[in-house]
């Protein structure tokens, strides 16, 4: 039983990009493309899940352990009565190895668009720390939002942004939501994000191409959703999964592959597929520390720490606002 004194909800009412209008628009264009938020059906998130499991797969696992591992150094940092602030928070899975570290926590803030499971997750994590202030805010993370006013004594304001998702936007982009994040977190604000480093591209092939298939299902998930939500009549035989590291870009570049040229019907409009073309949805940057720490650095932020692990596969980064 949670206490309404330490769990509240604050809904922004985000408005989210229809389905029907990312497809429409994103196949209607050359190159064309999907937005990679579009994955996260049911089934979706439950092919990344999967995907976290797979041996290939280095980045959910190695971050958590350098949490876990680093803990309480993070927690030394960011000091006592902190308020945690999780933009794109999912499950929280990572910010409860972070809250059973901290020293007195004010409060944990998740952020989420998608409302139900930010509800639930919240009221999950409430429950397993009953002592611990959890204000839920619905919003729009990528985007400007007011805070709520948070309860406790006035410790650090502390970002976290772990997974790295930081990684789906391009530099530019990447550095105007790190700006955003400042005027989010205020004078004085702190962050703790992850960071995906640059390695062997063997190895980013092997995580993003696994034997199993379950990212070629993931990424080719998009056209079983197209059918079953828009009216489509895509033939998914007629489609494949794409990725590969552009080493020149720093990034992972994944892609839904058409072929054959044929022409579907998505929501009663008629839409070209010529053989070889691609369909973009996903770009994944690679960065080494100094990289990162530049970019940041433009939007105003300061490296304090870092931690990674032994193989140097992953990093965690810690800013203080200048």
């Amino acid at each position: 039983m949670i206490s309404r004194a330490h769990f509240t909800f604050h809904d922004l009412a985000p408005g989210e990009e229809s389905f029907r209008d990312a497809v429409l628009n994103g196949l209607g264009r050359t190159p064309k493309s999907i937005p990679c938020k579009f994955f996260y059906d049911a089934r979706g998130s439950a092919l990344f899940e999967a995907i976290c499991r797979l041996p290939e797969y280095y980045p959910t696992r190695t971050e958590v352990a350098i949490l876990e591992e680093n803990a309480a150094e993070i927690a030394a940092q960011i000091g006592p009565h902190s308020r945690l602030i999780e933009f794109g928070s999912g499950a929280s899975t990572k910010a409860r190895i972070l809250l059973r570290a901290l020293d007195r926590p004010a409060a944990y803030v998740p952020v989420d668009i998608s409302r139900e499971h930010l509800r639930d997750a919240a009221v999950s994590l409430s429950e397993d720390f009953p002592s611990l202030p959890v204000v839920a805010v619905c919003a729009d993370y990528t985007r400007s939002f007011p805070l709520p006013p948070l309860p406790g004594p006035n410790g650090r304001r502390v970002g976290f942004f772990p997974g790295s998702t930081i990684g789906n936007f391009e530099p530019d982009a990447a550095v105007d939501f790190l700006a955003n994040y400042a005027r989010i977190l205020g004078p004085g604000g702190e962050m703790l994000i992850g960071v995906d480093l640059k390695k062997d591209p063997a190895i980013l092939d092997a995580a993003y191409n696994d034997r199993a298939g379950v990212t070629a299902a993931f990424n080719l998930n998009l056209i079983v959703r197209i059918n079953r939500e828009l009216d489509g009549d895509l033939d998914i035989d007629r489609f494949e999964h794409v990725a590969f590291y552009n080493e020149a870009e720093g990034r992972i570049e994944i892609y839904i592959r058409s072929l054959a040229n044929q022409e579907a019907w998505i929501a009663g409009t008629p839409i070209l597929f010529a053989k070889g073309e691609l369909i973009h949805t996903e770009y994944s940057y690679k960065y080494s520390v100094a990289e990162f720490r530049a970019l940041a650095a433009e939007a105003n932020f300061r490296p304090v720490e870092m931690w990674t692990d032994p193989a140097k596969l992953f990093s965690v980064h810690y800013f203080r606002l200048r």
